[in-house]
């Protein structure tokens, strides 16, 4: 039997890949494992590579998608950007970090919210 939190993440990524393609985004890779780590998905947004981290949360009782999203984590999401963007010859994108927060559940409805440029890669100290 599956793990139902594990279940609970994979509808919540599907729910936010369907809500990117509505707002015309192309998904291009969705749960990419490297050897530093898991990118939720990877989109392009009218020539904008997005590299998107997915937040699920039963209720809102731990914050928004932003405070999900600590220093070390995107620290940790620029890595695997980096990576992304060297093995496939593509340093020259254009690139930003979105973060989406789906919260709720799958039987009643999920609620979502997306915020576009979540973090700059300057944003981190030394970078």
């Amino acid at each position: 039997m599956r793990d139902p939190r594990h279940q609970f993440g994979q509808d919540s990524e599907t729910s936010a890949e369907q809500f990117l393609r509505r707002k015309g985004y192309a998904i291009l890779e969705r749960n990419l494992r490297t050897t530093i780590g898991e990118l939720d998905l990877v989109a392009d947004d009218h020539g904008v590579l997005v590299f998107v981290e997915v937040k699920a949360r039963t209720t809102g009782a731990f914050g928004g998608a932003l405070l999900a999203v600590d220093r070390r984590k995107q620290a940790k999401l620029i890595r695997l950007a980096g990576q992304y963007l060297a093995q496939r010859h593509l340093s020259d994108r254009v690139c930003r970090f979105d973060v989406v927060l789906v919260q709720g559940d799958a039987e009643s409805s999920f609620q979502i919210e997306h915020i576009e440029h979540a973090f700059e890669v300057s944003d981190q100290a030394g970078w």
